[in-house]
């Protein structure tokens, strides 16, 4: 009896030690991983140095009116000063939708030249219309999703961009006509969504854009440089709007760009596709073009699969509507989620309403 109840002792304390060894063990694992995730983040912060084309000091402006920029870019372009062209003497002129603007670019490329500050729609990494990609492999092709639908158009490492399908579908019709009305960038803990309101009659003049950042709208000024910005930990986040109304471009230092507008389907279009829409709904959505500062060689989404090295486009060539598939691995429980079969950026989801509902 005695041996039994020394025994039973000894197993006890045994089962003590170990489960006391366990949770040290637990404990050493937390503290590692609390010091690797400050190391990365420290890591992170020393490899964020200003991208190459934006390294440069602003000088002042020349009497004839021309912005002049002093480039700090380690590169060929090192110390170079360049001045905007005369026929586009600012980086941001106040109207857009006539004046070409000035970019700098302090790139090996070391040039300033005039642009468009908005969508191309034939461009490289362009969405637009009833979906249209235009891939970073300079492929054309036709996503349609589905009404009411949410889907990661890019997921890498650092960041996903998630695209919410408004839509109808006539009668007769085997699938869903459908458009982009909102997307959300999601990056580090922070979350931006751009969203097209929805209206009943269409005005150029009237904004029918809606801005929030991690849930909280914001407003875009209209006067002065016509810009929020603001610091998302390590990265700057700058919003500025590029027409009176309607089209913003959104810049996210070290990740990407994004030229956005916003536009109706009008009644000619309405009448020339046959999309029976109804007269109360201009079906307002997204035009945009995305371009990508460092993806990486693994980067997903329907869009951002194009920009992989190895990538080679499935569609089919030479058609009218070359389609591209994949609803099925790109499709996320809401425009907030990171979840889906191919996702690469995970994070916890949030649930912000911004969705206009059809």
């Amino acid at each position: 009896m005695v041996m039994a109840t020394v025994t039973m002792a000894t197993v006890r304390e045994m089962v003590m030690v170990m489960v006391t060894m366990a949770m040290v063990r637990e404990m050493i694992r937390k503290k590692a991983r609390r010091k690797e995730k400050r190391r990365r983040k420290l890591q992170k912060k020393k490899k964020a140095p200003k991208e190459e084309s934006s390294n440069y000091q602003q000088l002042q402006t020349l009497p004839s009116g021309q912005e002049r920029a002093f480039c700090k870019a380690n590169n060929t372009c090192h110390f170079a000063t360049l001045v905007c062209p005369a026929e586009c003497k600012t980086r941001k002129p106040k109207k857009n939708k006539k004046d070409k603007g000035c970019f700098i670019d302090c790139s090996s490329k070391c040039e300033a030249t005039c642009k468009f500050r908005r969508a191309n729609c034939d461009g490289y990494g362009s969405l637009c219309y009833d979906p249209r990609f235009v891939g970073g492999d300079g492929v054309m092709f036709y996503f349609h999703g589905a009404k009411g639908g949410n889907f990661a158009i890019v997921s890498d490492d650092e960041f996903q961009i998630n695209a919410h399908f408004i839509g109808t579908r006539p009668q007769g019709r085997t699938r869903d006509y459908t458009w982009v009305q909102a997307l959300s960038l999601m990056f580090d803990t922070h979350t931006l969504v751009i969203a097209a309101n929805r209206v009943t009659q269409w005005n150029d003049n009237v904004d029918s854009l809606t801005v929030k950042w991690d849930g909280e709208s914001v407003i875009i000024p209209t006067d002065d440089d016509a810009e929020w910005k603001t610091n998302g930990d390590e990265r700057e986040v700058v919003v500025e709007r590029t027409d009176d109304a309607n089209s913003v471009r959104v810049t996210v230092s070290g990740l990407l760009e994004m030229d956005i507008r916003v536009r109706p389907i009008g009644e000619k279009e309405n009448k020339a596709h046959n999309y029976q829409l109804p007269s109360d709904d201009a079906f307002a959505h997204l035009e945009t073009q995305f371009k990508f500062k460092n993806p990486t060689d693994s980067i997903e989404g329907v869009l951002g699969q194009t920009y992989r090295p190895s990538y080679v486009s499935p569609v089919k060539r030479g058609v009218a509507m070359p389609m591209m598939g994949g609803e099925d691995k790109y499709q996320t429980p809401s425009l907030f989620s990171t979840t889906c079969k191919l996702c690469r950026f995970q994070r916890p989801s949030t649930s912000q309403g911004l969705i206009a509902q059809y």
